[in-house]
């Protein structure tokens, strides 16, 4: 029994990028070196305001253990996250915040909006409730549910990390993004 524990437990070494390989030397492409460190130590920042927060709790909990994907060290600064999670109800008064928060993290920056009200005001449509927060800031992931369960928040992490794995150097720098950007009204 405790030789299965171990089996099962024993962490798993990341599949290393396609490159040159002999006795004493790797050779690979930048790119794909740093997007295998991105997706491996995301950095998330949450912002959670109501029970999808007490979802992302559980997610991080050991049962489900949100570590064993990269992101053991929440971040309770937008200057050192690069994965923000808006989780919960945010009111229009609350946007503002929300907004200068996701300006003062460091490019790459992605962001995960968790359960219903984060992603269209949920069932609040009134006029005090943020109708999705795709209205004032872009949004890469979105988990459907109210409240979602664990496993969705970890599965809409999964696609950020294969995001972070996947972007190119260049895809910050296109006009492109740099157009999205401006349409939010940030430079």
């Amino acid at each position: 029994m405790a030789k299965e524990i171990i089996k099962r437990t024993k962490p798993e070494i990341a599949k290393s990028p396609d490159g040159l390989e002999g006795p004493g030397f790797f050779a690979t492409k930048l790119e794909d070196v740093v997007g295998l460190a991105r997706k491996n130590s995301l950095w998330p920042l949450p912002f959670a305001t109501s029970c999808c927060g007490i979802e992302f709790m559980a997610t991080m909990a050991s049962h489900y253990d949100l570590g064993r994907f990269g992101s053991e060290r929440l971040s309770f600064s937008p200057r050192q996250a690069d994965m923000l999670m808006v989780m919960g109800t945010i009111a229009k008064k609350m946007g503002p915040t929300l907004r200068q928060v996701y300006e003062q993290m460091a490019e790459p920056r992605w962001v995960l909006s968790v359960g219903a009200c984060a992603s269209s005001g949920g069932i609040f449509d009134t006029y005090s409730v943020l109708q999705g927060i795709d209205k004032i800031i872009p949004v890469d992931v979105y988990v459907p549910g109210c409240p979602p369960r664990p496993e969705q928040i970890l599965e809409g992490v999964l696609k950020i990390q294969e995001m972070a794995q996947n972007e190119s150097f260049r895809r910050r720098e296109s006009e492109e993004y740099k157009r999205m950007l401006n349409s939010y009204g940030i430079e």
